[in-house]
This record gives C-alpha cells, sequence and structure tokens, in this order.
C-alpha cells in the first residue's frame, strides 16, 4: 500500500496548457493517481478501525487486575503472621520469655 502523493504534492501540481485548455490526458492520469491514493487511504483506515475494535475487545474481556500493592501487603502480613505461629509452635513458650 504505497501513497504516491501528498498533499503538498497536489497543491503544487501544475497542468500544462494547450490551445483547448488542460491536456485532458495528463488530467485524467493525475486524477488515476488521486484516486488510487483515496483507495489506500480507506483501506488503511478501514484496518485500523478493524485493529482498534479487536484491542478494545481484547481490553474488555480481560478481568481487571487488582492494585499490586495492596494485595502485596497483606500477603506480606499473612506470611509473617503465619511464621509467629509457626515458632510459637515449634518452640513454644521459651521464645517469647
Amino acid at each position: 500500500m504505497d501513497i504516491k502523493l501528498t498533499s503538498k504534492m497536489i497543491l503544487e501540481k501544475e497542468f500544462k496548457k494547450n490551445f483547448k485548455g488542460y491536456n485532458v490526458e495528463e488530467v485524467d492520469s493525475f486524477l488515476d493517481e488521486i484516486i488510487q491514493d483515496y483507495e489506500t487511504f480507506e483501506k488503511v483506515v478501514a484496518q485500523l478501525r478493524e485493529e482498534n475494535r479487536q484491542l478494545r475487545e481484547e481490553i474488555d474481556s480481560t478481568p481487571k487486575r487488582q492494585p499490586v500493592a495492596s494485595t502485596a501487603g497483606t500477603t506480606n502480613f499473612d506470611i509473617l503472621k503465619r511464621l509467629s505461629n509457626l515458632e510459637k509452635h515449634v518452640f513454644g513458650s521459651k521464645l517469647y520469655e
């Protein structure tokens, strides 16, 4: 999908005049290039819209994550609590005398 023309090229395009006006073949040829570019633009836009739609669906179907900081704090607290209980069980009350 090569784009042949820029807006600047279109703006600056000059047609040669013959005694009846612009050269019809030259104008038709230039307009054919413009039409091809517009067709290319339409394909690119359609592809990007489809990709955008798919990405939005993917985002919507992905489960929302819980904030990591709050779950990490709870997990660390639970681990420390379990370690404390394990120490009490293994070492008994001697550890806390």
